[in-house]
């Protein structure tokens, strides 16, 4: 070996037997020998919380990740007939809804249909479409649409007008251009000046990066005269709010930071509605959740809607 090349390594070792040195010394002080002093004596309380929630944390993720497995063998099970009955019936629910035609901005996902989500086709279009005529009435709403932005949970919801604003991505998954037609930047739902009523979402995805688009699919964003409804997304939910994702957070993390801008700006709260085929919704406990899973407000299926939260009951009742 080269001499230039020894005096780095023999310093590199030298460097290293000063930290094991360091490390022992640590490991030798006094406060560390009163607790290391008999093999019989117990692990400091500290530790053994660690030790506990580190165990629970990978209990719920275990059981998290045999739901998915249980919801996603479901889903491939149902019939085309029977998933088509299904989209017809929620989005036929929704478009009737008083809730849903009061709304003034909303947000809601584009559904993948590989990913066997909830169809929002009827939905966007009818948002989209303008009146034939003068006297055609019809209540004009604002709608923002999902855009992932990168691989650590960061979405993006911007404002369409019409369907000819999307672009399929890398996987062939529709999301809004970052500019218009006329080459500036999209209006931003964390920048509007006015308030979203409600958010559509779907089943969460698992999301790599590669499949960015599909998390946005299940994020569609409408835009209502505030933000008071948001569509949901995730794999499974029960009666109580629960919601199971797909382990990705783009949801959790963007519907955190709008319900601070919310609080910030003193606006109502959102309505979160989750868009569920009949088997991906639980009985009550079954799903695992954790302290940042977002509870959902009410949920939409083909056998109605179920009301959870106060407000939803109120608004949907």
């Amino acid at each position: 070996m080269k001499r230039g090349l020894l005096l780095p390594l023999l310093k590199g070792e030298q460097s290293l037997l000063m930290l094991h040195s360091s490390c022992f010394s640590a490991i030798t002080s006094p406060a560390i020998a009163n607790l290391t002093s008999s093999s019989s004596s117990s692990p400091p309380s500290s530790f053994r919380l660690s030790c506990a929630a580190t165990s629970m944390a990978t209990t719920v993720q275990e059981q998290k990740k045999a739901l998915r497995s249980e919801i996603r063998k479901a889903l491939k099970a149902l019939s085309p007939q029977q998933r088509a009955h299904e989209d017809f019936v929620i989005q036929s629910t929704i478009l009737s809804s008083s809730w849903f035609e009061s709304s003034q901005r909303l947000c809601a996902y584009i559904s993948c249909p590989s990913l066997r989500e909830v169809d929002t086709s009827t939905i966007l279009s009818q948002v989209l479409t303008k009146p034939d005529s003068e006297h055609q009435v019809q209540t004009q709403k604002e709608l923002y649409v999902p855009r992932v932005e990168d691989k650590n949970s960061n979405m993006r919801m911007l404002k369409i007008t019409t369907m000819d604003d999307l672009v399929a991505n890398s996987m062939n998954i529709l999301e809004p251009s970052p500019l218009d037609g006329s080459g500036n930047q999209r209006e931003d739902v964390m920048s509007t000046t006015n308030p979203v009523d409600l958010f559509l979402l779907p089943g969460k995805r698992n999301f790599k990066f590669k499949l960015s688009l599909c998390f946005i699919c299940f994020s569609f964003c409408l835009s209502l005269n505030i933000a008071n409804y948001y569509y949901y997304a995730g794999v499974c939910f029960d009666k109580e709010g629960r919601r199971l994702g797909r382990g990705g957070g783009y949801y959790d993390v963007l519907l955190k930071r709008y319900q601070d801008l919310a609080l910030e700006k003193k606006w109502n709260k959102p309505l979160l509605v989750a868009l569920a085929y009949s088997v991906q919704i639980k009985d009550e406990g079954v799903i695992p959740v954790t302290p940042t899973d977002m509870p959902i407000d009410a949920i939409v299926s083909s056998d109605g809607v179920i009301p959870i939260s106060p407000i939803a009951k109120e608004k949907m009742s």
